[in-house]
């Protein structure tokens, strides 16, 4: 097994300071540590010089940024050409990071969502209607503008379009050109604890820990993984997160699913048992 690395941009030769623990564990369990460069993976046409730094063959994971899921799928056809091996195809990758990919698979523990395909007015609007009554909180496929919460993520009243709209709006000016897929609405549920981050790899839950915004969180006792387990292993994704958290009712609820290739990891966990799970 490979791992897939971004370098330094001011210096390419040594890893991104954010994934040097990683880096060294992996080359302490003796696996090959290989750089890519993820602004040129970032460019139109750039997939080529962002991996031209990857020696040898065989299966890898990457572990970095986050890629949109079409420079994705050029990192994987460039890796391709070199004879290494995604273990995460590209359209596994767009399952997993775009919320229409998984969100049937996971309907039933995860709050009710509509979605649009672009941005128009007209589009969010019937989403809006779809939804019925009620707050709902906004996002595109792949993020939210969570810390930006009252001006562009929560939607106090989905009947009352011009304020959703203007929430609408503002979600996408910040967005720019991360924009992603379209508009999505997620009823509002309220929450009590803190999300807990679960890794998956082949279907199988093999860490559960804080997420990484609360890193120093422990929730006691976890989430009761057995009807959540069926459901992600049914996606067939070779790694991947779940973020869960406690609704006030009691109910583990899922936040979001990722791919854990670009799912950070908490700071306050054990980088050398992080990379024995992901890679055995």
């Amino acid at each position: 097994m490979m791992i897939l690395l971004p370098c330094d941009v001011l210096n390419p030769r040594r890893v991104d300071e954010h994934f040097a623990a990683e880096a060294e564990a992996a080359r302490d369990a003796g696996l090959e540590v290989a750089h890519v460069d993820h602004d040129a993976l970032q460019r139109g046409g750039g997939a080529d010089d962002g991996v031209r730094r990857v020696r040898g063959e065989g299966e890898a994971v990457y572990r970095g940024w986050m890629l949109r899921s079409e420079r994705y799928a050029a990192f994987d056809e460039a890796l391709r050409h070199r004879g290494v091996i995604l273990r995460t195809t590209a359209e596994q990758y767009k399952q997993a990071h775009e919320l229409p990919g998984w969100y049937s698979a996971l309907e039933e523990v995860t709050p009710e969502s509509v979605w649009t395909e672009g941005d128009a007015r007209e589009a969010f609007e019937r989403a809006l209607a779809a939804l019925g009554s009620g707050a709902a909180v906004l996002r595109d496929y792949t993020k939210s503008m969570k810390h930006y919460w009252h001006e562009a993520a929560y939607v106090p009243d989905v009947t009352d379009v011009e304020g959703a709209w203007a929430v609408a709006t503002r979600f996408r000016e910040l967005r720019d050109d991360d924009f992603t897929g379209g508009f999505v609405l997620r009823r509002f549920e309220r929450f009590t604890s803190a999300e807990v981050r679960t890794w998956w790899v082949g279907g199988e839950c093999r860490l559960v820990g804080p997420h990484p915004d609360t890193p120093d969180d422990r929730h006691e006792p976890g989430p009761d993984l057995a009807a959540l387990t069926p459901l992600v292993a049914g996606l067939a994704l070779p790694f991947a997160t779940v973020d869960l958290a406690q609704r006030e009712d009691g109910a583990w609820r899922v936040v979001e699913l990722g791919d854990g290739q670009v799912s950070d990891r908490p700071r306050t966990g054990d980088p050398a048992e992080f990379v024995r799970t992901i890679t055995r």
